[in-house]
């Protein structure tokens, strides 16, 4: 697979790709209040064994172009891209400018972990 796609994007594209189903096992089970809470544990916990086959290579190949603080970054920004359109498109919850400005705070300080200075 790292053969396919460049080194700097293939750790990013397997973070996106666990933070999904991460962001399903925390959340995704918010929408199903009615079920049992052993059922969301158990379904969750499922649906974390692929977050982890997705993230453990992601940082592994990862350490080979950043940093464990630029990995960290990455991983949370995506995390909060994720979460803005989980939260909007699967538990219909509305997203506010002072969601944008926190996010973008975040961002921001993103930014200047990338920084050489």
């Amino acid at each position: 697979m790292t053969g396919l796609i460049p080194p700097a994007l293939t750790p990013i594209l397997l973070l996106f790709a666990s933070n999904v189903f991460m962001t399903f096992a925390w959340y995704g089970h918010l929408k199903h209040k009615s079920a049992p809470l052993l059922i969301a544990i158990l379904a969750s916990w499922g649906i974390a064994f692929f977050e982890y086959c997705l993230a453990v290579p992601a940082n592994r190949y990862g350490s080979a172009v950043y940093s464990t603080v630029e990995l960290k970054t990455i991983q949370e920004v995506i995390t909060l891209v994720v979460f803005a359109g989980f939260s909007v498109l699967w538990l219909k919850e509305p997203f506010h400018w002072n969601h944008l400005i926190g996010f973008g705070f975040i961002a921001l300080g993103a930014f200047f972990i990338f920084q050489k200075w």
